[in-house]
């Protein structure tokens, strides 16, 4: 991957070409992971990464600099993504609607103890995959924080600047994604738990 310090604010705001095509670079692997993790799906993650790039290309020139310019690029990928969410179903929740509502964080009903397990049942495709459809499973607006803050590894405020919301509802949202998961994995967990005798 490229160097992330060696693009040019200044370069990619006078067209230049080179710059343009080093951002592409050092940012696509990035971009294409965040629009797979959101919606499972090649092809679309596909049309995000074109699309952010794209949206990118036409805006740079009005980008001010106060985010980092991947935060900036996580946020057009991510708005790419929740779009598509939105259009998928009626049930789906915009990430701009308060969570919160004056209620208690949900509390998982099954509460199993994950670290009896050996760390390689982790890493199996069959847990993979069971934890790829769990988080498919979260609203858009959950599936957003969790991905871009526990998956892609931003900050708090990074995740906050890039879906454009408050680094409180970061943690509420993130905590929620956490929990929902949580008490969806413990199921499955159990039952591996009692197949390797641990249970």
């Amino acid at each position: 991957m490229s160097d992330p310090d060696l693009i040019s604010l200044d370069a990619l705001q006078r067209g230049d070409r080179e710059a343009f095509s080093h951002l592409v670079e050092t940012y696509s692997p990035q971009i294409y992971r965040l629009g797979l993790r959101m919606l499972r799906d090649p092809q679309e993650a596909e049309d995000v990464l074109q699309e952010t790039f794209l949206n990118a290309f036409r805006a740079i020139g009005r980008f001010e600099g106060r985010s980092s310019l991947a935060t900036w690029l996580y946020r057009i990928a991510a708005n790419q993504a929740l779009m598509r969410l939105r259009r998928r179903g009626p049930a789906m929740v915009s990430v701009d609607e308060p969570i919160d509502g004056g209620a208690a964080e949900p509390i998982p009903r099954e509460l199993f103890d994950w670290c009896c397990l050996p760390e390689e049942e982790f890493m199996t495709a069959e847990v993979q995959a069971h934890l790829d459809r769990a988080i498919h499973g979260l609203s858009p607006a959950l599936k957003a924080v969790f991905v871009l803050r526990d998956l892609e590894g931003l900050s708090t405020l990074e995740t906050a600047e890039a879906l454009e919301i408050s680094e409180a509802a970061v943690k509420t949202r993130l905590l929620r994604a956490r929990l929902q998961l949580r008490e969806v994995l413990s199921g499955y967990f159990t039952e591996r738990a009692r197949e390797v005798g641990l249970a």
